[in-house]
């Protein structure tokens, strides 16, 4: 079983933001994921352009970076369906080339309850507006999980295609030149949304345009579908693979206090998982990497004070971990998280997020923090 061990060490870093508009109506943004081309170029994924955290309004965005991360570009739109646009996932396939992941979901009963705390009318018919798109056509042509590729960096796309799984930060490239993708079973918004689904993996050996399905990851003794989400997973030297996933404590009192991680292997590719094991730690959704020291570094939301970003580390394959380097701890509310890391060519990294940047009355940013690894 894995072992944890919590530092709560402060890592030296240098903060910025990749797109602010926290005063907007359509100011909103999170669950970032980021990629760097073979020119070195960064591009973070986002869904952005949105009112809230549930609203009818989200699109995929996309940012770019020039400089390491120091300065991006304005967001421009991607995807902009009928329906909430989702949880983009990101990952560089080589050169110019991109693959691009979201989910789209009509989240009326959800969004329908904080519609009815609206006091604002205009804002509140701005919402209806958004509502009255989302019809039974519109919710079988679009809802579920998506993919699509750019030759070019993310100046053009290909058509969507439809995936079986939504992952929040996408597949990972492997060594062999394969991509998979670990994430929860879309089968339909209605089970979507109810939470079932069981967390699985499936693989191309095309550059994504085929995908296979592999292996399903068991549950735990008591526990159910509903519990399990937002997975992602690193490929290890010798091609066995490490997942990492979200599980909510159904009994605590506070969902946002009720998160913390489970840990699953693959010793063939993907066709089985083990059973999870669970860290003990607050925090997540998990984002994977594998420094070039050889670490194995996670990234996670913390979403109790001090909310912000933590890091937790392994140097023997995810055997023990230390865990709870802060990143930062001055968010002020637990809306900010699903932290994604690249690695630069000086073997800093660089971690992109959302979270308010002043105060509780903003809208959430993209933000980034630029570290090192300790030592």
């Amino acid at each position: 079983m894995a072992k944890t061990r919590r530092t709560g060490a402060v890592l030296r870093a240098q903060h910025g933001v990749v797109a602010s508009f926290p005063n907007d109506f359509f100011g909103y943004f999170a669950w970032p994921s980021i990629a760097q081309t073979a020119g070195e170029r960064l591009v973070v994924a986002a869904s952005g352009l949105r009112n809230d955290a549930h609203c009818p309004f989200g699109r995929t965005v996309l940012c770019d970076s020039e400089d390491g991360g120091q300065s991006w570009s304005s967001p421009r739109v991607i995807n902009d369906t009928p329906l909430d646009d989702r949880e983009a996932g990101l990952v560089a396939l080589g050169e110019e080339r991109l693959l691009l992941t979201w989910l789209s979901r009509e989240d009326q009963k959800r969004a329908g309850k904080q519609l009815l705390s609206i006091n604002d009318r205009e804002t509140a018919d701005r919402w209806r507006a958004g509502f009255a798109r989302m019809g039974p056509y519109e919710v079988d042509e679009f809802a579920g999980a998506w993919m699509r590729l750019s030759e070019d960096g993310g100046r053009q796309w290909e058509a969507p295609q439809r995936l079986m799984l939504a992952a929040p930060h996408g597949p990972i490239a492997l060594q062999t030149g394969g991509l998979l993708l670990l994430g929860k079973y879309f089968s339909s918004m209605d089970s979507y949304a109810s939470g079932a689904g069981a967390i699985a993996s499936m693989r191309s050996t095309d550059g994504g345009r085929s995908w296979d399905l592999g292996g399903t990851v068991p549950l735990m003794e008591d526990t159910v579908e509903a519990q399990y989400s937002d997975a992602h997973c690193v490929e290890l030297p010798d091609g066995r693979l490490l997942g990492l996933l979200s599980f909510r404590d159904t009994s605590a009192d506070d969902e946002s206090a009720g998160y913390s991680m489970l840990q699953t292997r693959s010793e063939n590719r993907g066709r089985q998982w083990s059973v999870p094991e669970p860290l003990s730690l607050h925090g997540g959704p998990p984002h994977l990497l594998r420094h070039s020291s050889g670490t194995l570094i996670c990234t996670y939301g913390y979403r109790k004070p001090p909310y912000g970003q933590r890091v937790m580390m392994s140097v023997d394959e995810g055997e023990t971990w230390d865990c709870d380097y802060v990143l930062r701890d001055d968010g002020v509310d637990a809306e900010l998280g699903f932290p994604a890391s690249v690695e630069l060519k000086d073997g800093s990294v660089l971690t992109v997020y959302y979270q308010k940047e002043r105060n509780v009355r903003d809208r959430c940013s993209l933000q980034w923090t630029r570290w090192s690894l300790p030592g």
